[in-house]
């Protein structure tokens, strides 16, 4: 699996200075975190009364907090009574507007810290040079925001749906857009199904396939998701395409080509054994599927609900605020038309959950927050994505799962991320209360750690104050 070479190398880098230390009396760490109480995400427990000493933004040692006279360090902190975890992953995320919104945009970065994401994924969008600069400027540490993996420009067809993507409807077209994908080190492919044809769509995943990269985004209708798994397909973003081989009619409305059109036939004849052949078929290899429901249901919402006093509205641009209107528009022409196809597809995706989760596929805490995508709020959003997964079925350690293990396991990096332990980047999230017990704990944030800055929860306040409209 490709990574970017630039995170990939600072990780490295991490890692020997992490290995070079020596573990003398006489080493003085950076960091000791005491009284820690260690939430455990992937074994669903607490590891109590724990120190956790971090150096050169790395997890050196996790000891028992009754050898805490055997460290020094330049700075402690006392986490008694608190939880300590992860910092957040939202593996879905926009940043697009074209030129005039970059700096909306950026003004999104310090949101995502204020409420504990220490790294997204952009899956795409129209200002990619400014993305990657952002990236770049994160990593050296002249930028506060969360570091960020990005697919650059997303691959459509003939006519892309949105600006900045690339057109894709040959395999000449095909290599061509994966050789500037190279160029920029993109960390995995993107598609989308503005335009592409099932050809197209196929011969991307192939051709992508033999360069290492990770595969994933929106499918065209006219394509079969168990098909393209089997050519190297690694994920799906949103539950549509899942859905599809869930259904009996998949082959007969695939013939009639009538998009979107289908979707509503689709989820009103799912069928259960289809839906565990199809799971079942996706898991027998890593997939992972990002189901965002949060934004489905607000999505569907956005007809009758006032989201004028939202609390985190005063933060997001005037530029940024004027995108939202045509999805307004949108939800007020399905209400007129009587459609129920939103809440037919927000039913069924919850009843997809916990079977996905039971035959092995990775599901992605991902909340589509950005541009265009109204009242998404960038950093809030994941905290109520994390929510709906576990009204659907997983418990909090498997909702968490979703955001921090699935995460960096999607890059192939859960050797570095992940978890609180010895060896792992110091990305780190202290909350005031346990989310193994109740996962709205994650918006209870204490303090967050991440690219080795230490921000409070007055600090939390002024990194949003900072970018107040």
């Amino acid at each position: 699996m490709k990574k970017s070479i630039i995170l990939s190398l600072c990780i490295i880098w991490l890692a020997s200075c992490n290995n070079s230390s020596s573990n003398s009396d006489s080493q003085v760490y950076d960091l000791i975190i005491t009284n820690a109480s260690i939430v455990d995400v992937k074994n669903d427990r607490i590891q109590q009364e724990k120190l956790i000493v971090i150096q050169n933004d790395t997890i050196r040692i996790i000891d028992e907090h009754d050898h805490l006279d055997r460290y020094r360090a330049k700075d402690t902190i006392d986490a008694k009574g608190k939880f300590v975890m992860p910092a957040l992953w939202d593996n879905h995320v926009h940043f697009r507007g074209g030129d005039t919104l970059i700096p909306e945009n950026k003004n999104l970065l310090p949101l995502f810290l204020a409420h504990g994401v220490g790294t997204v994924r952009d899956a795409g969008g129209d200002i990619t040079p400014s993305v990657l600069e952002w990236k770049n400027a994160i990593l050296s540490k002249s930028l506060k925001g969360p570091k960020i993996f990005s697919s650059g420009p997303k691959l459509d067809g003939a006519e892309p749906a949105w600006p900045g993507s690339i057109s894709v409807t040959s395999q000449t077209e095909a290599i061509s857009a994966l050789d500037s994908l190279d160029e920029i080190s993109a960390d995995y492919v993107k598609m989308y199904d503005g335009s592409l044809t099932a050809e197209s769509y196929y011969t991307i995943i192939k051709e992508a396939e033999t360069r290492g990269y990770q595969t994933t985004g929106h499918m065209p209708l006219s394509a079969n998701i168990l098909e393209a798994k089997s050519y190297g397909l690694d994920g799906a973003e949103h539950l549509y395409y899942i859905l599809k081989s869930c259904s009996p009619l998949e082959d007969s409305l695939t013939a009639l080509n009538i998009g979107y059109r289908m979707i509503e036939p689709l989820v009103d004849s799912y069928n259960d054994s289809l839906a565990e052949l199809t799971l079942n078929t996706l898991a027998s290899s890593d997939f992972y599927i990002t189901p965002t429901l949060f934004i489905g249901k607000n999505l569907a919402g956005l007809a009758d609900e006032d989201h004028s006093g939202d609390e985190l509205l005063p933060y997001i641009g005037p530029g940024i605020q004027k995108t939202y209107e045509g999805r307004i528009r949108s939800a007020q022409r399905a209400k007129e038309s009587g459609s129920q196809m939103r809440d037919k597809v927000i039913s069924a995706s919850k009843k997809l959950i916990k079977p996905m989760q039971e035959a092995g596929i990775h599901i992605l805490a991902g909340s589509d927050c950005g541009p265009y995508n109204s009242f998404v709020y960038p950093g809030q959003s994941i905290h109520q994505e994390l929510e709906h997964l576990v009204n659907a079925g997983l418990t909090p350690a498997e909702a968490l799962a979703s955001s921090v293990i699935n995460g960096p396991r999607f890059f192939g990096l859960n050797g570095y991320y992940g978890s609180v332990e010895a060896g792992k980047v110091a990305d780190i999230l202290i909350l005031d209360k346990n989310p193994l017990e109740n996962i709205k704990a994650t918006q209870q944030i204490h303090l967050l750690l991440q690219n080795g800055a230490s921000y409070n929860k007055s600090d939390l306040q002024a990194l949003l104050a900072s970018v107040k409209y």
